[in-house]
C-alpha cells in the first residue's frame, strides 16, 4: 500500500478547505475501529476495489469489497484524519497473514473525493446532498470469503 500516494491524492482534495484557515491531515491508525471513534470524532466507512498479494505463496487477487474506515476530527482550525484501509489473507496458505490492499490511484481518488465531501458534511455541517461517487470495480472470478476478511471479521463488510 503505497501512504504517499494516500496523501497526495487527500492534500490535492482537502485543498477545497484550506480556504478555510483550516489544516488537514491524514494519518494511517491501524488501531481505529468501526463504530468506535473516540468522543469528538466523526467516523465515516467506505467500500472500495483493490489487489492483495500474499506474503507467503506470493499469490494475488482481486477484491471488491475492501473496506476502509475513516475517522475524522476538526478542533480550532486543525482537521485531522485516521485512516484504515483492512486487509484480507490467502485462503490458500495455512496460518496466511493478513495483507494491506493495494488500491489503485483512480480508485483512491474516488474514496478521497467522497471524503471531502463526508468532512464538509460531517465537520462544517454543509448540506451537499449525496453524490456518492462509484469506485471502478475489477472482475472477480471467486466468491467474497469472510473468513479471510478483516472487514467480516469486524462485522463492517457489505454483503451486496
Amino acid at each position: 500500500m503505497d501512504q504517499q500516494e494516500w496523501t497526495r491524492i487527500f492534500k490535492n482534495e482537502i485543498a477545497v478547505l484550506q480556504s478555510k484557515g483550516h489544516t488537514w491531515t491524514l494519518e494511517f491508525d491501524e488501531t481505529i475501529l468501526p463504530n468506535s471513534p473516540e468522543p469528538g470524532w466523526k467516523m465515516y466507512i467506505r467500500k472500495t476495489s483493490a489487489r492483495f498479494r500474499c506474503t507467503s505463496c506470493r499469490r494475488s487477487w482481486p477484491s471488491n469489497r475492501v473496506m476502509v474506515i475513516f475517522h475524522m476530527h476538526l478542533m480550532d482550525g486543525q482537521g485531522t484524519v485516521k485512516v484504515r484501509p483492512l486487509r484480507q489473507e490467502c485462503n490458500r496458505c495455512h496460518n496466511a497473514p493478513m495483507v494491506k490492499p493495494h488500491v489503485e490511484s483512480n480508485n483512491i481518488q474516488i474514496l478521497m473525493e467522497n471524503l471531502v465531501e463526508k468532512i464538509r458534511i460531517k465537520c462544517y455541517h454543509e448540506n451537499l446532498g449525496q453524490k456518492k461517487r462509484q469506485y471502478n470495480a475489477f472482475d472477480v472470478k471467486n466468491p467474497h470469503e469472510p473468513n479471510h476478511c478483516e472487514g467480516c471479521k469486524l462485522g463492517i463488510c457489505t454483503k451486496e
